[in-house]
């Protein structure tokens, strides 16, 4: 079973979508504020009806624009969590997920409490609730109607960063057991990164690029889709074709390549994971030669999230920077401090080309 979206429409926001999603995939949206995620959660869901295109599920039409078919949002069978959760006030726990059960359900509603760690708060109305309680009501309605889909629009941006880390692990879980189509919009890349298996970057409503959310961060389509995506290190460069070799001229640097579809001249953008640099080790030395060796100096050390992140500068540049990410052991057996120089290497096999795409602020 799968869902086919290909859609068109100016008003209100422009969108020219193609995707699709079958059973048991995670797929997240991913874009700026403005790019048309909710709106095309929104068309799936037939709460909106886009001007040209279709949308199918399982081999069946719900719309069709040129055929002029629409299904209504009830026969659609579509669990949506919305960004506000969107709870009856007036309701308890317990109401507002029998209300949205089908007669012929087979699980009931205390199961799904249970399912979603609510058991015990079944009287309870919504304004008594924490965020990531508020959250577990809106998840537990969308599985009460037994969906076909399960759509969610930034389930966690209402919560705390400590509540959002748990909610995470229990929606991985959650998706796993599910055999459905499910689509995730995220301004996260982490957490679509954790929870999903393919992705879609979208941007003014056009989808850019997708496949797996690994690929993708580690081979955007061109700038801009490395932009989107939040690419650390981004830069311009020239390729240099010499004697049988490639090069990729970058400042003052000429990097080796191990080979390029450019042409000889071509100015390219270039990427390379932070993840993907590699440190010279002072306790233990190699020799020989090292790929593509450059001398810095350490700008900012910070510790996020369990990773050291080091800012370095290319030795007579600061203002060309660097990201690199170190495990703690490495920056504190090496004794890396502010201020002083590193050899690190950029492994030919780690540095992705690309086009130079221009394009307008791609914003938040």
């Amino acid at each position: 079973m799968a869902l086919v979206v290909a859609i068109q429409q100016c008003e209100p926001i422009n969108i020219d979508v193609e995707l699709s999603c079958k059973a048991g995939d995670v797929l997240a949206i991913v874009g700026p504020s403005g790019s048309g995620k909710t709106t095309l959660l929104r068309c799936i869901a037939g709460l909106h009806k886009p001007q040209n295109g279709f949308i199918s599920f399982a081999g069946k039409l719900w719309f069709d624009a040129e055929k002029k078919f629409y299904v209504v949002p009830q026969q659609r069978q579509v669990g949506f969590v919305f960004q506000d959760f969107a709870l009856f006030p007036h309701l308890t726990v317990l109401d507002n997920i029998q209300l949205a059960m089908p007669v012929s359900s087979k699980v009931g509603a205390h199961q799904l409490l249970a399912r979603v760690h609510l058991t015990g708060l079944e009287n309870r109305k919504p304004e008594t609730l924490s965020g990531g309680q508020k959250q577990r009501v809106a998840l537990a309605r969308a599985l009460a109607i037994e969906p076909q889909i399960l759509l969610l629009d930034e389930p966690f941006s209402s919560v705390d960063q400590v509540t959002r880390r748990k909610l995470r692990l229990e929606m991985l879980q959650l998706t796993r057991q599910l055999a459905v189509p499910i689509i995730l919009v995220t301004h996260d890349l982490d957490e679509a990164c954790l929870l999903a298996n393919k992705m879609v970057v979208l941007h003014k409503g056009v989808a850019l690029q997708s496949g797996e959310p690994q690929v993708l961060l580690k081979k955007p389509a061109n700038a801009t889709v490395a932009r989107l995506v939040d690419v650390k290190n981004l830069f311009n460069g020239t390729v240099i074709k010499h004697g049988g070799m490639s090069f990729l001229q970058w400042a003052a640097e000429a990097l080796t390549l191990p080979g390029n579809p450019f042409d000889n001249g071509a100015s390219v953008s270039w990427c390379i994971r932070s993840a993907d640099i590699l440190l010279h080790s002072r306790i233990r030395p190699s020799g020989g030669e090292k790929e593509n060796p450059l001398t810095v100096t350490i700008e900012e050390l910070m510790l996020v999230g369990g990773i050291f992140n080091l800012i370095v500068s290319l030795s007579g540049s600061h203002q060309v920077l660097l990201h690199m990410d170190l495990p703690p052991h490495v920056v504190e057996r090496n004794h890396l401090k502010i201020g002083e120089s590193i050899n690190i290497s950029i492994p030919e096999q780690a540095i992705h080309l690309m086009p130079t795409v221009v394009t307008d602020s791609v914003g938040n």
